[in-house]
């Protein structure tokens, strides 16, 4: 009674449109008084106790980097780097496109932001140069969503809190799948180039290539920054996070000089309201997470599955499903916040690393950053082109096959989340 009672309420509350915030919180809440004895009163400090975690500090400080970076000419810069590079391959143009989302996504930590950086310059510069829009649209809103994937991710550091995993391995198990999807996309636009007709260029010179690279260097050295003094043992991820906001504030206004001081307050604002929408969902989820574990909820679905003898491949198939069509309503905080405190014990029961799931998890969420009816970056491709809705979905197709075909591969080939961390850290 208690298990459908407390999911029952939080999906009816979500298909009325009330924020997934609220209907954690309110059905917990409504559930533990008409089914428990749970001192209700008590559950504020369960909340506070969940948000005063030092990992947490990390979340607002890489969005407010990236917020510093894509309003400023980083983003540009990183472009006009990737041109350089693969420019002159048929595709050259999308291609750069990609190549600069995984560039962009390692300074970012966040897929929208990703997009519309990115997609702002070369959205027109891929259709000029006779490529058909879907070419221009697909890449980009798909290799935008690699900016959970690729460290820093504010995704792996909701999860790393949540399931009390080390962020810096997390980081490090998201750069070898974050690599290998982002030349699966590459591979398929230039073979779909070449099929189009569109032939190879002579590549820029070298000196062309090391101009570029200058330019590009102060936004590249923030990947430097961040991964390197983490795995250097420099700082802590959360520490790398306030480096990243000092440097993206300072490389924006002074080395650059992209933004005016005056610029500094709006940006700091637009930051704060994101991340207070991100902590009010971390908030109200603690609500929630606590429940389920008071009442041994997630030991009795433990139990029923693996009385059910289903293995860890059945259960991967299952739990991908879920979280895919999660995917499509949902934004990804909401669903970790939702599902990790259920599928943990279930994890561990089979003998699955937490740290590959992890991977696997946000594979998924990238897809559902891009799927109908409230994948984000389909609005923010949307509204940044000018385009339906449904024109961006169906010429991102093609790319998000090779999402499923890279989330395949993660999921049953553990080892490509887990070579790096084991490498840096020997787990």
């Amino acid at each position: 009674m208690l298990m459908l009672s407390i999911f029952g309420l939080l999906f009816l509350l979500m298909f009325l449109g009330v924020p997934v915030s609220v209907s954690l919180g309110a059905s917990t809440l409504i559930t533990a008084y008409f089914f428990t004895d749970m001192d209700l009163l008590g559950i504020t400090s369960h909340v506070f106790d969940g948000l005063n975690k030092y990992s947490l500090m990390a979340i607002p400080m890489f969005i407010l980097a990236g917020s510093f970076l894509s309003k400023g000419g980083a983003a540009h810069r990183i472009i006009e780097f990737a041109k350089s590079i693969v420019g002159h391959l048929p595709g050259g143009l999308p291609i750069a496109a990609i190549f600069a989302s995984m560039i962009f996504a390692a300074v970012s930590g966040s897929s929208p932001a990703t997009v519309a950086a990115i997609g702002s310059v070369m959205f027109s510069a891929i259709k000029e140069a006779g490529y058909p829009r879907g070419y221009a649209i697909g890449t980009i809103a798909t290799s935008g969503s690699l900016g959970i994937l690729i460290p820093p991710s504010i995704v792996f550091i909701v999860y790393g809190v949540t399931a009390d995993l080390s962020i810096g391995k997390l980081f490090m198990a998201g750069v070898i799948p974050g690599i290998m999807i982002g030349f699966m996309l590459m591979l398929l636009t230039y073979v779909g180039a070449v099929r189009l007709g569109f032939k190879r260029q002579e590549p820029a010179p070298f000196k062309e290539r090391l101009k570029k690279f200058k330019e590009a260097f102060w936004a590249l050295m923030l990947i430097v920054l961040v991964i390197g003094g983490i795995y250097g043992g420099i700082f802590t991820p959360t520490e790398a996070g306030a480096a990243s906001a000092v440097y993206a504030f300072f490389v924006s206004v002074f080395v650059y000089k992209d933004l005016k001081l005056k610029d500094v307050y709006p940006i700091i604002l637009e930051s704060a309201l994101t991340s207070a929408m991100i902590f009010f969902v971390i908030a109200n989820a603690m609500i929630f997470a606590h429940f389920l574990t008071d009442e041994t909820i997630p030991q009795q679905i433990t139990k029923m599955i693996m009385e059910a003898n289903v293995g860890p491949i059945m259960f991967l198939v299952i739990v991908n499903i879920l979280l895919l069509l999660m995917g499509q309503f949902m934004e990804p905080s909401s669903i970790v916040m939702i599902t990790v405190p259920l599928l943990l014990p279930l994890i561990l029961a089979l003998g699955i690393d937490p740290i590959h799931f992890g991977v696997v998890l946000v594979v998924n969420m990238e897809i559902g950053m891009i799927t109908p009816p409230v994948g984000l970056n389909l609005f923010v491709a949307a509204g940044m082109t000018g385009l339906s809705l449904k024109e961006v979905v169906v010429a991102s197709l093609p790319w998000v096959a090779v999402l499923f075909v890279g989330l395949l591969l993660v999921t049953y080939i553990p080892m490509i989340s887990l070579w790096l961390p084991q490498l840096m850290y020997g787990i």
